[in-house]
């Protein structure tokens, strides 16, 4: 991969200050950067960086004005976070293998059709029923339940299940060790002991959908599991029976999100937040890390702890909370005082 930044800038339709005929071949972050490697600078936090880096391109913010003089060549575009992630996604598809076929020894159930350019690696599994689309890559060990579908162009990396029946949509992404479409957690009291409550349902995933490693989406106990298009979940999330998560909301690592809780679209989940189940979030909602979300949550809203406060109120509290030992020594010097005048 080798690219001039004259290049870059008409595929990116930037525009460039500097030296057009500067080569670039690698990616670094700019703190990093290197001779022949481009950057980015999406954060005016690392500013600084610009003018000492060695990246021989760097891609900015069309209002960006260097304060002094620069080492590097410049692509001014409108959105550099956003230019660099298509960049990114180019130079991924460029370096990937060219997968197609079956691999030996696989097992794909008699009657279920490949496409000519689908691929099914080693000891995979593909169950009978399975309805496979076009450009879909199954990396192997990878396991395909009985009537599972997949869109095309859609990705199961290894060690991923799709259980029997569920519905993957186009473009998706399934990372290694998530499961799709296991058990909800149902179980019902009977004389001192748990019946387990058979879970019937499916779990769909939308068009674009992303699943990270290791993450977990239950099957619902009737009816569907849904997350819509364009979601992103990151590693190690737990998505229980019957819940719906709307499109293009994006979730960090550590999310649990308890059975039949519906999350609008467009949110923001930090890393580590708890739903209850039953609940309703609306659209376009923001959550901070760590955060216990035990109600409803109204469309805009941003809020942070456990359980859950306004951003702003979390600010103010988590600032008292750090005064709380002083608050409580002046306190006391003010019941002594108090104490002496009434003696």
């Amino acid at each position: 991969m080798q690219f001039t930044a004259s290049q870059i800038a008409s595929i990116a339709g930037g525009t460039v200050e500097g030296d057009g005929n500067a080569v670039v071949n690698s990616f670094a972050k700019i703190e990093d950067g290197h001779v022949g490697a481009i950057s980015f600078l999406a954060n005016p936090k690392y500013t600084q960086y610009i003018y000492t880096t060695d990246s021989s391109v760097v891609l900015v913010s069309s209002d960006f004005i260097p304060e002094k003089p620069l080492k590097c060549t410049l692509i001014k575009v409108s959105d550099p976070y956003a230019t660099v992630a298509r960049l990114l996604d180019m130079a991924s598809k460029m370096m990937e293998p060219v997968l197609t076929g079956k691999e030996e020894p696989c097992f794909v159930a008699d009657g279920v059709e490949l496409p000519e350019d689908a691929y099914v690696g080693a000891f995979a599994y593909v169950g009978k029923g399975a309805r496979i689309g076009k450009g879909v890559k199954i990396y192997p060990q990878a396991y395909i339940g009985h009537n599972v579908e997949i869109g095309d162009g859609s990705v199961v990396y290894p060690n991923a299940s799709v259980y029997h029946n569920c519905k993957i949509g186009r473009r998706c992404v399934i990372h290694s060790g998530a499961v799709i479409g296991a058990d909800g957690f149902g179980f019902a009291p009977v004389d001192g002991h748990y019946d387990k409550i058979p879970q019937i349902g499916i779990v769909e995933l939308e068009d674009d959908v992303e699943v990270g490693a290791n993450t977990t989406v239950d099957r619902a106990t009737m009816g569907r599991t849904l997350i819509q298009k364009g979601t992103k979940l990151d590693n190690l999330i737990q998505v229980a029976h019957n819940c719906v998560i709307g499109h293009d909301t994006v979730m960090a690592a550590q999310v649990g999100v308890a059975g039949s809780t519906k999350i609008g679209s467009n949110c923001m989940v930090g890393g580590q937040v708890g739903f209850k189940g039953h609940i309703l979030v609306g659209d376009n909602v923001q959550i901070g890390a760590q955060s216990g979300i035990a109600g409803n949550l109204r469309e805009g809203s941003r809020v942070m702890g456990s359980p859950a406060l306004d951003m702003g109120k979390y600010a103010r509290q988590a600032a008292l909370t750090k005064n709380l030992p002083w608050l409580f020594d002046r306190l006391k010097e003010l019941e002594k005082r108090v104490s002496e005048l009434e003696n």
